[in-house]
């Protein structure tokens, strides 16, 4: 359910207002970037994903079968923690399995187990057999593959993809809108990726399958981010396109 404006307990000083952006922002609560739609305050410039916003208190998940994650507002204990989807750090809200250990970003915990445009079907996987298009390696991270069986993205590939470009919206100091603008257009790439693994096709062919695959990117992207819309998939191929 999404509320016009809500309290929240990370931000008791003032209230959080819904907003939908298409630059990207940290959010404040997982410590992740995001896109799209977010709860913010604008007099002090705190944003949240919407998952982190409005968590659940406990969920459970279809790879997890034996697992229940509560929320939590911090890591656990005073070790490093990772998430189990894409492998990054977590220093922010979690969803957290006492009994097995695992970890959870919220946007990671909520990410469909199917995107569908209409054109292209990706299923979300704990582990794949072929190799992901833009590392070529297998296993690893949770992965986003195709109904064709022609597209596979490492959850974790796409984590990293936007830590390089937006390097300073995760680790910099200082304004986070002003590192959102100044990074916007740099959306990664994968067309010279995913040429490589073509190069027994035709010119057409190779041209039509990297289009698809990257419309298959785009949402891929977007889900990661924590707002999985053709909208926002829209947004980030316009922002790819620029790059």
């Amino acid at each position: 359910m999404k509320y016009s404006e809500i309290s929240h307990f990370s931000h008791s000083q003032h209230k959080l207002k819904f907003e939908y952006s298409e630059v990207p922002f940290k959010c404040d609560g997982c410590k992740e970037v995001g896109i799209g739609s977010r709860y913010k305050c604008s007099m002090c410039d705190f944003d949240l994903h919407m998952h982190c916003a409005l968590p659940s208190p406990s969920i459970s998940h279809p790879f997890y079968t034996k697992c229940s994650f509560q929320f939590l507002s911090r890591p656990p204990g005073d070790k490093p923690r990772f998430c189990n989807a894409c492998e990054k750090d977590v220093t922010g809200f979690v969803y957290h399995c006492n009994s097995c250990g695992y970890d959870l970003h919220p946007c990671c915990a909520k990410l469909p187990m199917v995107l569908d445009d209409g054109e292209v079907k990706l299923y979300l996987y704990r582990k794949v057999s072929s190799s992901c298009h833009k590392c070529g390696r297998k296993g690893r991270s949770w992965s986003y593959r195709s109904s064709c069986k022609k597209y596979n993205l490492h959850v974790a590939c796409v984590k990293e993809m936007l830590v390089e470009n937006w390097y300073e919206l995760y680790f910099g100091r200082g304004n986070k809108m002003s590192g959102g603008r100044k990074l916007e257009t740099r959306i990664p790439s994968l067309k010279n990726t995913l040429q490589t693994h073509h190069k027994s096709k035709s010119k057409g062919k190779v041209r039509k399958c990297c289009d698809m695959a990257s419309l298959a990117v785009q949402f891929v992207i977007s889900a990661v981010l924590g707002d999985p819309t053709t909208l926002i998939a829209g947004v980030i191929g316009s922002l790819m396109s620029r790059g």
